[in-house]
């Protein structure tokens, strides 16, 4: 990937002669970019690019708070380098392509009610097929833990332990994190190992926890279109996989959690990040008087255990 970098700011230098201040804001914001795609999205080619993680990394740097015009900038050169990648073949269109600009204004998280939630779970729950049972433990574990859907799709087998109501949490740099899991998680995943995962018939090497219909490890794409499946079947077309995120922070503290235990379990290095979901909660009290209260998982109490440990914002 940094290949393909160098050889973009040597063109603009050669064609449009650009200071060496400006290349080099052009090769933070791309490192930045690229740094991004391979730990938080797991894609190690320009070629895999989407749309979709565009849009992530703009959510990124909403959430770790960079000035719009700080985005903007960035999406900008993100804009140029995907119009080279055209160019040279890397890539066949180009997911840039009717992206909007950051609008100005302070970022808020988009949630979305503990009934929707309810919605999502139920309708995967009347499936009761090895895809359903995976389903099901996928979307009630990410609405009760506050996951990343790439933490979620890279969880192995080694990493679960229903015993003591736990997942590890890996992260590409070499951190880890422990997250608790509530009841009703715990059951869904008991459910999908029992009965679910062994269908999909994956190789006696497959150490993936999640499957796709081939046996092997489910991709972060692939979760995504099992959500809009979902969420367009209950009329909830706008939900992503970090909206269940935010609606778990938001409804874990609006339910009284610590600001500090939120922080580490969703994995955020700075409380700045997380301040953003309380000032959101605050808002909707001051609005009408009430957040109204989540599913009963939200209201189960969990260890805050010392091992974990923040790993990166967003």
């Amino acid at each position: 990937m940094q290949t393909a970098i160098e050889q973009f700011l040597a063109g603009l230098v050669r064609e449009r002669g650009l200071s060496p201040n400006t290349v080099a804001a052009y090769r933070n914001d791309l490192e930045q970019f690229a740094t991004f795609l391979q730990e938080r999205e797991g894609i190690r080619e320009w070629s895999a690019l989407r749309s979709e993680h565009l849009s992530a990394f703009l959510n990124y740097l909403r959430e770790r708070q960079y000035a719009d015009t700080t985005a903007a900038r960035k999406l900008a050169a993100i804009k140029s380098f995907c119009q080279y990648l055209v160019r040279s073949s890397s890539l066949h269109e180009n997911p840039a392509d009717g992206l909007p600009a950051p609008r100005a204004g302070r970022f808020t998280p988009h949630a979305i009610s503990p009934h929707e939630i309810q919605q999502l779970i139920q309708a995967a729950s009347a499936d009761r097929s090895p895809e359903g049972l995976r389903d099901r433990a996928m979307l009630v574990t990410l609405a009760t833990t506050g996951l990343r859907v790439s933490e979620l799709t890279a969880l192995d087998l080694s990493d679960v332990d229903l015993n003591h109501g736990e997942l590890v949490v890996r992260r590409p740099n070499g951190r880890e994190r422990r997250v608790p899991l509530v009841r009703d998680a715990i059951e869904a995943l008991r459910d999908y190992l029992e009965y679910g995962r062994p269908v999909f018939g994956p190789p006696k090497t497959e150490q993936a926890l999640f499957l796709n219909h081939r046996g092997t490890r489910l991709t972060r794409q692939g979760f995504w279109l099992i959500l809009k499946g979902y969420a367009d079947a209950v009329g909830l077309p706008e939900v992503t996989p970090h909206t269940l995120r935010h609606s778990f922070a938001v409804q874990a503290l609006a339910n009284g959690w610590e600001l500090r235990d939120v922080q580490r379990i969703l994995g955020h290095v700075s409380p700045a990040t997380t301040l953003v979901y309380r000032r959101l909660v605050e808002r909707v009290l001051q609005s009408d008087g009430r957040v109204p209260a989540g599913p009963e998982c939200y209201h189960q109490e969990v260890k805050m255990g010392a091992a974990m440990s923040p790993v990166g914002d967003a």
